[in-house]
C-alpha cells in the first residue's frame, strides 16, 4: 500500500512540475537588447510588436532600483551605478529577463 502511495505522490508531483504558466515563461518575440554592456547611459530594447512595454530593473540584491514605461525603444539608465542587473520586459502578456551590464 506504502508503494501506490508513492507512486501517487509521484505522479501528482510530475504532473504540478511540468505545467508552465503561459503568461511567465513566454518569450517576447523579436526581442532584442544592446548594446549591453551599456557604457552610454543608453540601452535599446526592440521588439516584434513594438507596443509599450513596462520595464523592472533589479540589481544582484533582487533590490528593484528602477521601474518605468518606455513607449517606443530607448531606456536611459543613466542614473544606475555600474554593475549587473536583472532586466525585466512586461510587453502585452508576455516577459523577457536579461542579464544587464552597466560600465
Amino acid at each position: 500500500m506504502k508503494h501506490f502511495y508513492l507512486v501517487i505522490l509521484f505522479f501528482v508531483c510530475a504532473l504540478g512540475f511540468s505545467q508552465e504558466s503561459t503568461k511567465s515563461s513566454a518569450d517576447i518575440d523579436g526581442f532584442k537588447l544592446y548594446p549591453n554592456p551599456v557604457t552610454q547611459g543608453k540601452v535599446y530594447i526592440e521588439t516584434t510588436d513594438n507596443s509599450p512595454k513596462k520595464i523592472l530593473v533589479f540589481d544582484v540584491l533582487g533590490t528593484k532600483v528602477l521601474e518605468t514605461t518606455i513607449l517606443g525603444r530607448e531606456l536611459n539608465l543613466s542614473e544606475l551605478d555600474k554593475g549587473v542587473y536583472i532586466l525585466r520586459v512586461f510587453e502585452q502578456n508576455k516577459v523577457a529577463t536579461r542579464k544587464l551590464i552597466v560600465k
